[in-house]
Order: structure tokens, then C-alpha cells, then sequence
């Protein structure tokens, strides 16, 4: 996700342990789950570095946002749809927690930050906007781990939640929905941008473990 390995780097069991200093087992496993995550893919068998793709990224994207926002405008368009205070609460108390102490930065904090939109869109009541952002959120995560390599994104992550969930809560939907809009927006530039990043530095890079 560095862009330490080139495109062209095949990634060798054994090469890859004695860089570590561990035997091929672990290293074998450990290859069979990022496959899995998409992070790398196999041919002419093999695994190499999976290139993110940027512009299936942005379409998803788009879609992902349409579902997000849509759970917290019903609720602002109609006198009858209700947040479910009982499914936000616990959430808030989740990420109030996580504010006092917050996580170190992880790729796998995707799942988190998954949870935390998810959670708020079924509190909408509509089970089908939040299994279709399951299953978009399944495709975009690969690229969407690009968000949760610094401090400063998981700091800004827990800040924003926590102020969308509790603005939901205090029922000032119009600040809610504006504060999700603009919480997923940034998401995108910071994932694009460092994906971005990562794809010239694969493209450049001639040495490493391969």
C-alpha cells in the first residue's frame, strides 16, 4: 500500500520470509488473506501487488455517498422516518470511547469505520440501502484502506464521527446530513490522492523483495 513493491514484482514465498526472518508458513497464510482483502492477485502462479483502480473507485464512490446521505434524508424529508435512537446511542458511546482513546493507524480500521456508517444507515430502517452499501462497501475496500495509514485520518475519522452521530441524537438532521456529506467527501480525495501516490511509486520502484 506504500507502493514498495514494483507492479512487476513477483511476491516469493521464500524470499519474502527470509526478509522477515520467519519461515514460509506464515508468509504463505499471510499471502492467502491479502488475496482475499484484494490487495494482491495471483497469475501464472504467482502473487503480485494488486493496482488499485481508480476510476472504479470513483463510480463506486459516487454510490457509496447517494446511500449514505439517503438514510439521513429520509428522516429530513418526512415527518414519519425516525432515527432509531436505541440502534445511535450505543454507537456514540462506541466513538466517544475511541475519542479518550484512539486507535493507532491500521488499514484494517476500514472495518471499523464500516461499522460506523452502516450502524447509522440501518438506524434509518430501510434494510436495503444498507445491504446494498454492504455489498459496495465490499468492493471499495481494498482501495479504502489508503485512508487509515496516519494518525492525523484516524484522529479526523473519530472527531467526525462522533459529531455526525451525536448531531443526529441532538436531532439536527440538516448539520448531520451536511457534516456526513462533507466527512465522506474528504474520505475520497485523501483515498484517491494516496492511492494515487502509491500507484507512481510501484510504477518507479526497481528493487525490493520480489
Amino acid at each position: 500500500m506504500n507502493g514498495e513493491f514494483g507492479l512487476q514484482s513477483r511476491l516469493v514465498e521464500e524470499r519474502l520470509a527470509g526478509a522477515l526472518g520467519v519461515s514460509r508458513t506464515p508468509v504463505r497464510e499471510a499471502l492467502v488473506r491479502l488475496l482475499a482483502d484484494g490487495l494482491v492477485v495471483r497469475h501464472d502462479g504467482g502473487y503480485y501487488v494488486a493496482l488499485p483502480d481508480l476510476s472504479r473507485l470513483r463510480n463506486l464512490y459516487e454510490l457509496r455517498i447517494l446511500l449514505e446521505l439517503r438514510g439521513v434524508e429520509r428522516a429530513v424529508e418526512s415527518g414519519v422516518v425516525r432515527l432509531d435512537a436505541a440502534i445511535l446511542e450505543p454507537l456514540r458511546d462506541q466513538w466517544r470511547a475511541m475519542s479518550v482513546d484512539k486507535p493507532d493507524p491500521n488499514p484494517e480500521f476500514v472495518l471499523v469505520d464500516e461499522d460506523f456508517h452502516l450502524t447509522l444507515l440501518r438506524s434509518s430502517g430501510n434494510t436495503a440501502l444498507t445491504e446494498t452499501l454492504e455489498s459496495v462497501n465490499a468492493r471499495i475496500r481494498p482501495v479504502r484502506m489508503y485512508d487509515f495509514l496516519t494518525e492525523d485520518r484516524i484522529e479526523r475519522t473519530v472527531a467526525e464521527h462522533l459529531n455526525i452521530v451525536e448531531l443526529v441524537l441532538a436531532g439536527d438532521l440538516a448539520e448531520a446530513l451536511a457534516s456526513l456529506r462533507q466527512h465522506v467527501g474528504i474520505s475520497m480525495e485523501v483515498v484517491e490522492r494516496r492511492a494515487a501516490r502509491a500507484i507512481t511509486q510501484m510504477a518507479l520502484h526497481r528493487g525490493g523483495v520480489s
